[in-house]
This record gives C-alpha cells, structure tokens and sequence, in this order.
C-alpha cells in the first residue's frame, strides 16, 4: 500500500534524509520512531505530498507521490503535528468542508461527518466553535478531518499529543479499530504506545532507517536491556565475580542508592546488582544457585525486561557513536 525507495531530500547542502527505504502493507500500523531532527516529518510531508523529495520514490496505492500527487491525496489522509483547523467554524461545519474538499460526493457527506465526529467521539461537540475547544478535542477533530473521506492510507504526526490519559487510551483505540481497512503510519514519541498500537516498528536516526520490524523482533535482537535486579548481603566485588562466571550473563553492574526506586530501604552490609543477560538467555536459575552456594544472602532478585525505549535508545545511540568515529577517522 505505501511503498518508499530510496528516498532523498536535501536542504541546500544539508541532507535532511537519505536513502530512506521501507514498505507498509495494506491494512497495517507502522510505527515510524526518531529523535527530533531525525527526518520523520520530512518523510511524512514528502509522502503526502507537502514536499517534493530531491530524490528517490515514493508510492501511495500504486501511485507515485510525485507524478500522481492528486490521486494520492484523493487516497491519503494526513493528520500533522498541529492540526490543519479553520478556529471559526464548528466542529460540524468544518467536516462537511473538509468532505467537499476531499472529493467526497455530496450524496455522502452527511454519513461520512456522522461517522467520523462517531469515531472521534465529538457528537456532544458538533456545533461547538472550534476556537472553544480544549487542545484535547481540537486533536480529535485533526484526526477526524484526516478520516472524514474514509481514505486507504492515514498518516498520524503525534496524534496523541495534549490529551489526557483517558483521551490517549480513547485515541488509540481509535487507531486500532481502523487496522484492517485502512493502513496506517503513526509517528510518535511515546514508545509505549508504539509497542500497544502498531505491528511493525520503523526507526530513523540522522536521517536514515536503522531498523524495521515488528516490536517483539526487535527486543529479541536486543544486546542490552533483558536480566535481573539483586540485593544481597557481602562482598560486590566477590559477587560480580561469581555472577560473570554463570553462563548467559553478558553484563554485571552496581546499582547506586541514587537509581534505586525512592521507597527502597537501604540497609547497612547489602549490595544493589544488575544483571544483563545474553539475547534468548533467561539465567535466573542459575544466578541464584551461584549466590547461594558461595554463601551470599539472597534477599531479592526481580526480572528486568528490555523495552523498545532500551531498542530505541541503542540503535539511535549507536549510530552516533559511529559517525563520530567515522568523522574522527577522517580527520586523524
């Protein structure tokens, strides 16, 4: 359904992405994850034909971005970071607007608001001025007019963004439901509704994909994160020694009082341990064995799971430890 092949821009000299390739299938939620600055808005804006790329492809249902830019935007719905709204009109009359504009036959305008402010959960606001609005319907209203003409393909720039708790939980269900019928590419910072709401994971960093895959794939391939938090009684240095020798432990590290949880008691004479395992190890057994043979007191071990913020943080970090080694290579 969305195709991208070697996508470029450039701003003068300075590349605001290069050589970006990924696909999304019909009827899937990517999830498109970057630090700021990475290149995710400029991608989303080729896409829906906002920008023109300096290079590369871009395809919508079958329709190149750049030569078919109206039939891709007959297809596409766009919702960006501040939401496209006219601050004087009501909620009402502004779909019915927006409907006309995308093409939607006058026939089905009237259904097709209805079902949009329905999904939306903006019917109590229909006749609301939009200016009146909190910032939290102002957003729903955004994405209603990016699903008003029912279009194959959405793309959502932070669509959670100022919503309560309760209206992100609404918000997402929201993106859930239209899985199936309709492909979606979500960009987000909150990584924790990557991992609830989308199938496949993309990750941009300086301008170029570092990763796509589905979010449990990308834990497994994890090199960080996934082991056990200790406290023991004796010796750190004796216990990080007995612990590197347990087969799967990849990592063993001190905790200091500052990183424990505020409501840990600190007690004279024990140690606060992380461990790190090896991806597709689970050597708790084994730890725990280990201590209490060589006479350690074992007071609490907890599992840790890697998350896709320790994924995100590796790979982006990652990256610009080697182009920092590449940029003092060249001048050595």
């Amino acid at each position: 359904m969305i195709e991208v092949e070697h996508l470029s821009k450039m701003y003068g000299s300075t590349p605001a992405i290069t050589d970006v390739t990924f696909s999304v299938e019909k009827g899937e939620i990517l999830g498109f994850l970057g630090p700021n600055g990475a290149g995710k808005t400029t991608t989303m804006r080729i896409l829906t034909g906002y920008l023109p790329a300096t290079s590369g492809t871009a395809r919508i249902a079958g329709f190149d971005v750049h030569e078919n830019s109206l039939a891709v935007r007959q297809r596409i719905g766009y919702l960006p970071e501040t939401p496209p709204l006219y601050p004087e009109m009501t909620v009402e009359g502004f779909l019915h607007f927006v409907a006309r504009i995308k093409g939607v036959p006058a026939g089905d305008r009237s259904a097709k608001v209805k079902a949009a402010m329905e999904r939306c959960h903006l019917q109590d606001k229909r006749h609301v001025i939009i200016r009146k609005l909190s910032k939290g319907y102002r957003q729903r209203v955004g994405i209603a007019q990016a699903i008003v003409h029912d279009p194959p393909a959405i793309v959502l720039d932070e669509p959670t963004v100022g919503l309560d708790p309760r209206q992100i939980i609404e918000v997402r269900n929201l993106i859930k439901s239209l899985a199936g019928t309709h492909t979606i590419i979500l960009s987000t910072h909150i990584l924790p509704e990557v991992s609830m709401t989308c199938s496949r994971v993309t990750i941009i960093n300086r301008g170029k994909v570092v990763a796509t895959d589905t979010p449990e794939n990308l834990l497994t391939q994890l090199t960080v994160g996934s082991g056990y938090e200790l406290e023991i009684e004796g010796e750190a240095s004796f216990a990080k020694q007995i612990l590197h020798n347990v087969p799967g432990v990849n990592l063993v590290e001190s905790i200091t009082a500052s990183a424990l949880p505020s409501h840990t008691p600190i007690q004279d004479g024990r140690v606060y341990l992380r461990v790190i395992s090896q991806p597709g190890t689970e050597p708790g057994k084994e730890i725990a064995a280990a201590l209490l043979r060589t006479g350690f007191g074992l007071y609490e071990m907890r599992r840790i799971r890697a998350t896709l913020e320790d994924v995100f943080l590796q790979l982006t970090t990652e990256e610009k430890t080697a182009d920092s080694t590449e940029i003092a290579g060249e001048a050595a």
